[in-house]
């Protein structure tokens, strides 16, 4: 995946003592994306817009609230999350990358 004419933010985003760290990227629509790295763990994130979260490498389960069970998730698949919402999201080893896209 790869993006032209945006503009990124230099200070990442850091959760959770630096096991999961992104970027952000702003377009000139003024849409933005955030491109991130997970490393192994499990972590849970709440939602104010809906987001549509592309695994680009590795895998991952990802659990959205309300539901019992974990999906998983390889590189080139994609996973949506309400708004007002959240997940949990495991990465079992390795690092996964994601490409976040935040959908109105």
């Amino acid at each position: 995946m790869e993006f032209t004419s945006v503009t990124a933010v230099a200070k990442a985003n850091v959760y959770f003592d630096g096991k999961v760290v992104s970027h952000t990227i702003l377009f000139p629509d003024e849409t933005k994306k955030t491109l991130g790295l997970i490393y192994a763990g499990e972590y849970h994130f709440g939602t104010d817009a809906a987001e549509e979260m592309a695994i680009t490498d590795g895998a991952c389960e990802v659990q959205l609230d309300g539901s019992e069970a974990f999906v998983a998730y390889a590189a080139g698949t994609a996973f949506e999350v309400p708004a007002k919402s959240g997940f949990t999201i495991r990465v079992k080893e390795g690092i996964c990358q994601y490409v976040c896209s935040f959908l109105s």
